[in-house]
């Protein structure tokens, strides 16, 4: 489930007890934050990151052009990844991993995780498939049924989730974006922090800083994050402007105008 935003000390003991239940029934959580556009070069500089040293990633999401897909809790999407192999991913937010199918929860293939940011948390199912990237590349243009890039499994869960039955032949390509992902460890954070910069046609960037970690100490963690991140001069303020989203409403509005 999703909180309205509000910071974790701000949680009512519901929502905490919530909170804490989806974490210990999860794989992992990530934590992360949404760099507003005045704070992107200053962090990129202050964390010495250089892009000659990032991967270059290559995402298409698919969905109805009125996202469809989206409202109903369900996202779509196929990378192309530098150097390895691509995937692509089925993913359900929000869920109660207790109350998953055993089949979907117990599944090799499915990561259940809880994304914590300034402005709540969400727990999500993401069932995931190795493809390769020139599959990926020929279904984007039309050379491979779409569906061919996602497993038997992937298709069938699409399928139980989907609004009005809707199918693989109904979505449109919504992308790509590029993507320019990279790894470091601060001395002074002493964990692995990822940067990914997320360039839209249109200019404009999103840049997200994000670390992993075990649900057991999601809030040891959190609190060190928080402590470095702000130390940085970051402000944590509840940012609505998440990667997923800009992305999906931005070529959402490409394909409505273009009709």
């Amino acid at each position: 489930m999703a909180t309205a935003p509000k910071r974790i000390n701000e949680l009512s003991a519901e929502e905490l007890g919530d909170l804490v239940a989806l974490m210990g029934s999860s794989d992992s959580v990530e934590l992360k934050v949404t760099l507003p556009a005045e704070a992107q070069r200053k962090t990129v500089s202050t964390l010495g990151l250089d892009p000659l040293d990032a991967q270059i990633r290559q995402i298409f999401f698919f969905d109805t052009p009125d996202l469809r897909l989206n409202q109903a809790g369900v996202a779509v999407r196929a990378r192309r990844i530098q150097g390895r192999s691509g995937d692509s991913v089925v993913k359900l937010r929000p869920v109660v991993p207790d109350n998953l199918p055993d089949g979907i929860r117990n599944s090799n293939s499915v990561t259940v995780e809880v994304d914590a940011m300034p402005g709540g948390y969400v727990c999500s199912a993401a069932m995931k498939s190795k493809v390769g990237n020139d599959e990926v590349r020929a279904a984007i243009h039309g050379k491979r049924p779409l569906r061919k890039i996602f497993s038997k499994e992937q298709r069938a869960f699409l399928a139980e989730h989907a609004p009005d039955g809707l199918g693989f032949e109904d979505l449109s390509i919504l992308g790509p974006v590029f993507v320019l992902k990279l790894a470091t460890v601060p001395p002074d954070y002493g964990r692995r922090l990822v940067a990914e910069l997320w360039l839209l046609p249109d200019g404009s960037r999103i840049v997200e800083l994000s670390t992993k970690c075990a649900p057991g100490e999601a809030f040891q963690v959190g609190v060190v994050t928080r402590a470095y991140l702000e130390g940085l001069g970051l402000d944590l303020s509840p940012d609505p402007h998440t990667k997923t989203k800009t992305t999906l409403e931005f070529f959402s509005g490409e394909l409505s105008a273009a009709r």
